[in-house]
């Protein structure tokens, strides 16, 4: 606000004024003297608090505070004196662990169900908006006390707007998940309406790759629920608590016999190391937050965004040993994670279904402050062969990676794509086939480095220099190939060879031809046809990554102009 005074005025005369005006206004007050053109007094007030009257909240309101508190309270007693010998906590209780006493920015919806002839409080599913390390969530939370987290029509409608909302806000999306699924006795109200729970799977979709979605799971999830942790990006599951399966176990002995528990079916052990479906399990509740708080360091904090840096670190182990991680026999096991310690930053190396498909390392990491995801052939596991669910495990990362505009680092060493009849059955083909349609339709910056061994289709996967990554470089110990020297002698000399009757005429022939051919393949003789960019020397790798990542941070790469690929 702007004050003319009269001239003449003092200043003393002009303080009183602003200070006077400010107090009255609550806003600044710059106070001018006669035709000056600069104030002569500019007055902020402090914002004191407003002066208490005697107005005192009403009945109707203590009311409401009653009615608060009754939802607040949950379901019957009985049932929440039940969930600590199950481990686990009241909803709100698991509120309170995740976003703390003031994190919690409101709940919608919490009067739903409020007029039920049954005990619904918030129909059992809490929706609303948090701060979560730092981060805006929106968040949903099933309330087991009432009818075992079920889902029916109130719910469904909290569950739909909270998702609808995220599309529009950009923010990411916490899925608190303790649900028996649909109320079969209310299905008419919520199933296959329009808006009802299959709208949750659409939501879904239409959320995918715009903002990070993340569930974690705490009790059985049956049918319907079963899907948001499937479709999420990032799945938790709690170990010995929670579980998931298209069906209880009960419904699976009615349809197919099978007499099987729930753990057996759909836990975390099961999920973790053969359908791929948990991403990470947790010990407990506090372990599954604190593994939720790494993870989302490594994600956007909002649509359209890129993720976080973080302060630079340098490796928990020197980059100096990065030649003596590696065998000079290409058929030598090693554990790639070695390597990887010794690249990125100090306590960054962040896996992901590490039980699942473990020919194949995925995880994220920081290299000089920067996240990056790595996808790792593993020499430990099966030689690093690429097979079936190590392919799918990769590409869904890659694709994961690329939505949330995380760059890649591939890290290559292995035989190549698996060969024989049970792979072929396991689908080979076409799992190896979204690995490469993956890797080929993302658009963030990537690096293939050869570290070892990189045969046959293998290179191909490992984006190679085909495949558009800003950079293709290789250690001194790399070597390309179509196949490794033993096979290609075998396939190409193997009737010469056998013609000579001599057994140690034989054998030196065979080494002369296996080095011929491993000559062939070396890295030198693709660095000198420009195959690959450069050779670099071990000790260097990590600063070599970290000044490529630098420089191609910002690049842009388009895809062509096409409605979408038909590879999923």
């Amino acid at each position: 606000m702007k004050v003319r005074i009269g001239e003449g005025a003092t200043d003393e005369e002009a303080s009183a004024i602003a200070s006077a005006l400010a107090k009255h206004v609550r806003s600044e007050v710059e106070v001018y003297v006669g035709d000056a053109e600069e104030p002569t007094v500019t007055w902020s007030d402090p914002g004191e608090p407003p002066e208490r009257d005697d107005l005192e909240p009403t009945e109707r309101e203590e009311i409401l505070w009653e009615e608060i508190k009754a939802i607040e309270s949950g379901g019957p007693e009985k049932y929440k004196e039940r969930l600590p010998e199950k481990g686990k906590l009241f909803v709100r209780d698991r509120l309170d662990l995740w976003f703390g006493e003031d994190g919690l920015k409101f709940e919608d919806g919490k009067f739903a169900e409020f007029d039920a002839d049954d005990q619904l409080p918030a129909d059992g599913l809490l929706t609303g908006a948090a701060e979560f390390e730092g981060r805006d969530v929106h968040f949903m939370a099933n309330d087991f006390t009432v009818k075992a987290g079920s889902m029916a029509a109130k719910g469904v409608e909290k569950f739909l707007r909270m998702q609808q909302r995220a599309l529009q806000s950009g923010n990411p999306v916490l899925y608190l998940m303790d649900s028996s699924g649909g109320r079969i006795d209310q299905q008419t109200g919520f199933f296959a309406n329009r808006e009802g729970i299959g709208k949750y799977y659409y939501n879904h979709s239409m959320l995918s790759g715009r903002v990070p979605q993340i569930c974690v799971l705490y009790g059985p999830c049956i049918a319907g629920a079963a899907y948001t942790p499937v479709f999420a990006d990032f799945t938790i599951m709690v170990e010995g608590m929670s579980a998931m399966a298209i069906a209880s176990p009960r419904m699976v002995r009615m349809v197919t016999g099978e007499d099987i528990d729930m753990q057996d079916l759909g836990g975390a052990g099961m999920h973790a190391k053969h359908s791929g479906s948990a991403d990470l399990v947790a010990r407990d509740e506090e372990h599954a937050r604190e593994l939720v708080a790494d993870l989302v360091t490594y994600l956007p904090d909002k649509a359209h965004e890129k993720p976080p840096r973080s302060e630079p670190q340098a490796p928990r182990k020197s980059p100096v040993g990065v030649d003596a991680v590696i065998p000079g026999s290409p058929n030598r096991a090693y554990d790639m994670t070695d390597l990887i310690e010794r690249v990125v930053d100090a306590d960054s190396h962040f896996e992901l279904k590490p039980d699942y498909g473990s020919e194949i390392h995925t995880a994220f990491a920081r290299i000089d402050g920067r996240p990056v995801g790595i996808v790792a052939n593993q020499p430990a596991q099966r030689s690093g062969a690429i097979f079936p669910d190590a392919a799918e495990k990769a590409a869904e990362f890659i694709w994961k990676c690329d939505a949330f505009e995380i760059p890649l680092l591939y890290l290559c060493d292995t035989p190549g794509f698996m060969a024989g009849s049970q792979v072929e059955k396991d689908a080979i083909l076409e799992k190896g086939k979204k690995m490469i349609y993956a890797t080929s339709s993302a658009t963030v910056p990537k690096i293939s480095v050869v570290v070892r061994k990189a045969y046959g289709a293998g290179i191909y996967a490992m984006s190679g220099p085909a495949y558009d990554p800003q950079s293709t470089i290789a250690l001194p110990s790399g070597e390309i190939g179509i196949m490794g020297p033993e096979a290609a002698i075998n396939a190409v000399y193997a009737n010469k060879l056998n013609a000579i009757e001599d057994d140690e005429e034989r054998a030196q022939r065979e080494r002369e031809l296996r080095e011929e051919y491993r000559e062939d393949i070396d890295v030198h003789r693709m660095a000198s046809e420009m195959v690959i960019d450069d050779i670099v020397p071990p000790s260097t790798l990590r600063e070599e990554l970290v000044q490529r990542f630098d420089f191609y941070a910002d690049m842009e790469k388009d895809l062509p102009d096409k409605k979408h690929g038909t590879i999923l």
